[in-house]
């Protein structure tokens, strides 16, 4: 607010623009760490989810949750382009690996939701 407030009180553009740009940079600087963060992640689950799953769909289920890291488990069976035998089969073994955390559980027509928490803690800045 000082800096806007010193536009219009002297004439200082330059003040502001560098604020600004300031900004942007220490932003950009964060969503760079966040983005590698998320990289380093991916590559430190794809063999976890391989070695729990033991399946030829380990990568494309690791991809489609990191697409979408909250989801129901119908979303993924029906959209993760994986078989639905197949694809309950790995969510099971990724709940019982720790990996996937249930938020919701099922209940009469409610299927349970699911969550990667691990990702969304490294997108929220959480530890």
């Amino acid at each position: 607010m000082e800096r806007l407030l010193a536009i219009s009180r002297d004439g200082d553009w330059t003040g502001w623009c560098r604020y600004f740009l300031e900004a942007v940079q220490a932003q950009a600087i964060q969503n760079q760490e966040r983005a590698s963060q998320i990289l380093a992640l991916y590559e430190n689950l794809k063999p976890a989810v391989q070695e729990a799953t033991h399946s030829q769909y380990a990568v494309a289920a690791l991809d489609w949750i990191f697409s979408t890291p909250t989801f129901r488990a119908t979303d993924f069976e029906k959209h993760a382009g994986i078989p639905v035998p197949t694809a309950k089969r790995i969510l099971r073994l990724l709940e019982n690996a720790e990996i996937l955390a249930v938020i919701r559980v099922a209940s009469g027509r409610r299927p349970r939701v699911l969550c990667l928490e691990q990702l969304l803690a490294v997108a929220e800045g959480r530890p």
